[in-house]
């Protein structure tokens, strides 16, 4: 692989947006495509690739890593994908583990993740860990013992799970720092931060992006107190979106709030927010005070 930047700071989950009648549009914000907040395991093949493409051209000397999530729920599928992803020139790649028919230990894992790696032999790996819709529990430490020789691209990981212990155990065996650790849980992105990971993907950061570097930089300083200020008026805003019930379709109604630019409804089986969550989510948002008078 030819030298690279590594990923750190924040990475937008990004959102696809969809017509009324649930057909997709290609709207570029920042930087991973097709996975979760993207809805990309609701998506077509070739509306992946479509995506994909369209990402790839938008974000051409304008964003330092497209990483595209090439993850589906057979190996034939996710390793097309891989290919096509290296054609066009992606940053990386990501996979989750399949989550109908699971592996049961890490042997299993690995074997599918080199499969779909192998496929694209000069892009950055990264295994998209997220057991609470996967439903594979396999501990990340646990799978990084040998990965580099079985899987000579991986590059690291995107953690979306609150079991900072884990998290604890890869940084630490993470001596060289040769492989990437990205927090995907917003709401205890400090904490993470404080274990050594190196940065965040996540959804809140389409519309809270700005406040939440802000923490980064506080963090760094670093004034502790402040970042903790940040970090705690995310968390208030989430932790009442999710009393309400919140999910991909509340994401994309509170970006369509934030930006004004549609997002529109979520592909079946998901359905719309409702006009009383939309409500209730913008006025909680409007009344939170920020550190930095906003």
């Amino acid at each position: 692989m030819t030298p690279r930047k590594k990923l750190k700071g924040l990475v937008a989950a990004t959102i696809t947006p969809m017509t009324p009648d649930g057909q997709h549009v290609v709207f570029c914000c920042v930087e991973t495509v097709n996975g979760t907040t993207g809805e990309g395991l609701s998506l077509s093949m070739q509306e992946r690739k479509q995506l994909a493409e369209e990402w790839m051209c938008q974000g051409k000397d304008k964003l330092d890593h497209v990483i595209i999530h090439v993850g589906a729920l057979n190996l034939p599928e996710s390793q097309e994908l891989a290919r096509h992803a290296a054609a066009i020139g992606a940053g990386g790649i990501a996979v989750i583990a399949p989550f109908f028919f699971k592996p049961t230990n890490k042997d299993e894992l690995v074997a599918f993740l080199q499969k779909v790696a192998s496929e694209a032999p000069e892009v950055p790996f990264y295994y998209y860990h997220i057991p609470p819709l996967t439903g594979v529990k396999i501990r990340v430490e646990e799978l990084l013992d040998g990965i580099k020789a079985q899987i000579p691209t991986f590059q690291g990981v995107k953690f979306s799970d609150t079991d900072l212990l884990d998290l604890a155990q890869c940084i630490n065996k993470n001596e060289t720092g040769e492989f990437e650790f990205l927090y995907g849980v917003d709401e205890q992105l400090l904490g993470a931060l404080a274990l050594g990971a190196n940065g965040a993907v996540g959804s809140t950061y389409n519309y809270l992006g700005r406040k939440t570097n802000l923490m980064l930089q506080a963090f760094a300083k670093p004034d502790f107190a402040l970042a903790q200020q940040y970090q705690f008026l995310t968390g208030e805003f989430l932790n009442f979106v999710i009393k309400l019930g919140f999910g991909v379709a509340q994401t994309k109604a509170v970006m369509t709030s934030v930006s004004g630019i549609p997002m529109g409804p979520p592909r079946l089986p998901l359905v719309d927010a409702s006009s009383e969550f939309i409500a209730k989510a913008k006025a909680k948002l409007d009344s939170l005070v920020w550190p930095d008078g906003d």
